[in-house]
């Protein structure tokens, strides 16, 4: 545990909670309990539902192994965002949370990250943690037919005849590797209704039930991938695939494509990049 970190992260954040948007009073005691204009913390133990005195043991260091459902019923009333809920956890607990704090992370990113993805030459595209398509650019739409994505890149690559043309292979290269983040996405996100529905039709798919029920493989990112891709307009070649997560939004994901018609695996393997 860091105490000092954590005591000046959730401190400073109490100090700029007004009471009332809990619907709360404000503190009649100033100073350090009432933290300025700020929510008390008798009134944080109140909203957490917590004995009075727990948030002080907290910042104060006196909980050494505190849980993630303490924290986060901390963290919701101080309007922490992910990237503090993150910090707070690493302060707490010296590791990341495994959930994010709000309900719609994962479900909306920056919109910043459009004007990212048009900055790219290869294709790149942004889905949520369902696999929702929310952003690509033109390169990207160069892949399909009338350059119109899938609202939905999962569904796409396990459940469309398209797909099956595309991914060069399908049966062997792609759909072995796609069925395990499937998987490994409903394990972190079991309440997520359209992952949910998207299992239940591979399941129910002649070729892609049996092998998502084989259980093989356990990837879940096809970061740093090399599979065949027959691209509708530049022919068949190789693509190397990096994925990455934008920060503030867990288990959103960018996706960047970079293709080689024409090519062999071979003429477009890298050496690790290291210091």
């Amino acid at each position: 545990m860091n105490k000092d970190a954590l005591n000046g992260l959730l401190e400073s954040r109490r100090a700029l909670i007004d009471p009332a948007t809990l619907g709360l009073e404000r503190p009649q005691r100033q100073g350090r309990r009432a933290a300025g204009l700020g929510v008390s913390q008798e009134q944080l133990d109140q909203i957490a539902g917590y004995a009075p005195g727990t948030y002080n043991r907290l910042v104060n260091g006196k909980i050494t192994d505190p849980s993630f459902d303490l924290l986060r019923a901390y963290a919701r009333p101080l309007s922490l965002t992910e990237q503090e809920w993150v910090a707070m956890c690493r302060f707490a607990r010296s590791e990341d949370p495994t959930t994010h704090l709000h309900p719609r992370s994962g479900l909306e990113v920056p919109g910043m990250w459009a004007d990212a993805v048009e900055g790219f030459r290869h294709m790149a595209y942004v889905t949520d943690q369902s696999y929702n398509l929310l952003a690509h650019n033109e390169p990207f739409a160069d892949l399909f037919a009338n350059r119109q994505p899938p609202p939905n890149m999962m569904e796409w690559m396990l459940l469309s005849e398209a797909a099956r043309t595309t991914l060069t292979d399908w049966k062997t290269v792609w759909a072995p590797y796609v069925l395990p983040q499937l998987r490994g996405a409903r394990a972190i996100l079991p309440d997520d209704c359209v992952l949910a529905a998207i299992e239940q039709s591979v399941i129910a798919d002649l070729e892609c039930g049996p092998m998502y029920e084989e259980r093989t493989t356990a990837q879940v990112h096809p970061d740093g991938q090399m599979r065949p891709l027959l691209h509708p307009l530049l022919g068949p070649g190789w693509a190397n695939i990096c994925a990455a997560e934008p920060l503030s939004s867990p288990n959103a994901r960018l996706m960047i494509v970079m293709f080689y018609p024409g090519v062999g695996p071979s003429h477009v393997r890298r050496p690790h990049l290291h210091a």
